[in-house]
């Protein structure tokens, strides 16, 4: 396991309340990231993605039949999970990895950690944030 944070236990649901998860893991990362394909997905300057290192698949309380996942065809890693019926991103987990991603704004409890660094700055929509205190990388932040 990292050396981050103690194992934390989070909720969280899509917009319309019909999916409901609860997923178990030790914090990883928490980072905005300016890339293209998260702004796509999320239809904003930056998704905000917490990742947990987790044992297994996030745990779905309700609503699993509605997750619809799309795996981007000519990238290594990049998917998106999210609600059918209100189109709420939803968390997914990468086994080969040992880890789940979390985008932030589905959560219904307290993340563990708060952001520490904006990621893909250098490829960010002109009409994007970038005026705050977090440090910024061209792609991914160096890990410790």
């Amino acid at each position: 396991m990292s050396q981050h944070a103690e194992t934390s236990n989070l909720t969280g649901s899509c917009l319309c309340g019909a999916v409901r998860f609860r997923v178990q893991g030790q914090p990883l990362r928490f980072y905005h990231c300016h890339c293209q394909r998260c702004r796509k997905a999320n239809g904003t300057g930056h998704a905000t993605n917490l990742l947990l290192e987790t044992s297994g698949d996030v745990e779905w309380i309700s609503g699993a039949e509605l997750i619809q996942r799309f795996k981007v065809p000519d990238a290594e890693r990049f998917s998106t999970a999210f609600c059918t019926t209100c189109g709420s991103p939803l968390p997914r987990y990468y086994a080969a990895r040992g880890f789940t991603v979390i985008p932030a704004g589905v959560l219904d409890s307290e993340p563990p950690i708060m952001p520490q660094a904006r990621i893909f700055f250098g490829s960010r929509a002109a009409w994007s944030c970038a005026d705050d205190v977090l440090p910024v990388h061209d792609t991914y932040a160096p890990t410790t």
